[in-house]
């Protein structure tokens, strides 16, 4: 094979010769070509950038990871750490009220009970209907009554009639005993038959004047003047009289002027309210307006299930713009000094062994502290003992807050900010 085919190919024939210096031809390096040189520069400058890259990936992942791990303990810490809004206390002055509720009553409530036995014929008055002292209401047919009636009158006829009787006896044997003409026993006999038909005749005269009155009642009537708040009758109904058994009320009819109130005045207070002082009564249909009464009397005592004491609230109501029945809201004015602290409700704590408050001290550190609850005001409550003026009180504590917890108090957020925020 020629040695131009072995280049054409790539079969190294009879090794080259290079011209010598001195003329005469030397032999090339066999593993010497002449693309070799460039192409292991380039190996190994692409080798070098790649650990260059591979560094510097490997120290980025480093940095990386390094504030990952920083940025999560921040955030472990930041979320770990607990903010809290406090409160203190404020001492109830002596211009507070204790408001507590109550039901509108009127001055006297009655229900009318039939007295006679019988059917109603007809009633006169039904409910709202203002009635006077002995204004009839309804009238009741009685016929038992009626024929009861017929028959004491006629016993008390029969019984006058034996008295006369007897009384003649007793004064003729009288008389024939002054002549011997009859025994002392004859006579005796004779008076005690006499004093037999008194008795008779006024046992008869007590009967029949039972039954009158008795009669008397056919009319049902107003026994103080008033409204009528209810009727529970119609027109031939049979009604039984009395309130024992089946009877029942005919009517109820209250005075409404003046109008009463009971409340109960928790134990705490009991000793500052005095007969005389003027309360103001209030009712939420009626915005705005506030009526004024007086306490008429307290019961003296405390209540050993409640722990109260209940007063008794007069208060006029010549308008009639209150109505007997409605709840209504009693500011009792409450005189004298007293030790008394309220705070909101949203402070308390309600835990097995007892009503506590978190209370952080200046180390930032949580307090339980046990408390006693006097009245509940709705958005506030009283504090009899355990807090002070001075202590820092948590906000709608965490139910798992305890003691010696470590917690961050911020301020809390203007009304103002909060609306922006949350338009």
């Amino acid at each position: 094979m020629s040695e131009k085919r072995h280049a054409a190919l790539g079969i190294h024939g009879a090794e080259p010769h290079a011209p010598a210096g001195d003329g005469a031809s030397a032999p090339l390096d066999p593993h010497h070509h002449p693309h070799r040189g460039p192409i292991l520069k380039r190996a190994k400058l692409i080798c070098a950038g790649i650990l260059v890259l591979l560094a510097l990936g490997a120290t980025a992942t480093v940095v990386l990871r390094a504030v990952q791990a920083r940025a999560l303990a921040e955030s472990t810490t930041e979320q770990a750490r607990l903010y809290v809004t406090t409160v203190s206390a404020k001492a109830a002055g002596n211009s507070e009220s204790l408001t507590l509720p109550g039901t509108l009553q009127g001055i006297i409530e009655s229900p009318i009970y039939a007295r006679s036995s019988g059917y109603v014929l007809r009633w006169d008055k039904d409910i709202g209907a203002r009635v006077a002292k002995g204004e009839a209401l309804a009238e009741i047919d009685t016929p038992e009554v009626d024929q009861q009636l017929s028959q004491a009158i006629a016993a008390r006829q029969q019984a006058a009639s034996s008295l006369d009787l007897a009384k003649t006896s007793a004064e003729r044997w009288e008389a024939l005993r002054k002549k011997d003409a009859v025994t002392q026993q004859e006579l005796n006999e004779r008076s005690s038959a006499y004093t037999q038909a008194v008795a008779n005749l006024a046992a008869a005269d007590a009967n029949m004047r039972r039954l009158q009155k008795l009669e008397d009642f056919k009319k049902v009537v107003a026994p103080f003047a008033g409204v009528v708040t209810h009727r529970s009758v119609n027109v031939g109904e049979l009604i039984d009289a009395g309130n024992g058994g089946a009877g029942r009320a005919l009517f109820t009819l209250a005075k409404v002027d003046p109008l009463r109130v009971y409340v109960y005045v928790p134990q705490a207070y009991a000793q500052r309210i005095k007969v005389g002082d003027p309360v103001g009564v209030t009712q939420g249909e009626l915005a705005g307006q506030v009526f004024h009464g007086t306490v008429a009397r307290t019961a003296g005592a405390i209540d050993v299930v409640t722990r109260t004491l209940q007063i008794e609230i007069n208060l006029p109501n010549h308008d009639n713009k209150l109505l007997a029945g409605a709840y209504v809201q009693v500011a009792l004015p409450v005189d004298g000094t007293s030790n008394v602290l309220t705070v909101p409700s949203n402070v308390i704590l309600f835990r097995p062994e007892g009503t506590r408050v978190a209370v952080v001290d200046d180390g930032g550190r949580i307090k339980l502290r046990s408390v006693t609850i006097g009245h509940d005001l709705g958005n506030s409550v009283e504090i009899l003992n355990g807090i002070g003026t001075a202590d820092k009180l948590v906000l709608n504590p965490a139910d798992s807050l305890d003691d010696n917890d470590v917690v961050t108090v911020v301020k809390p957020q203007p009304a103002d900010t909060l609306k922006k925020a949350n338009p």
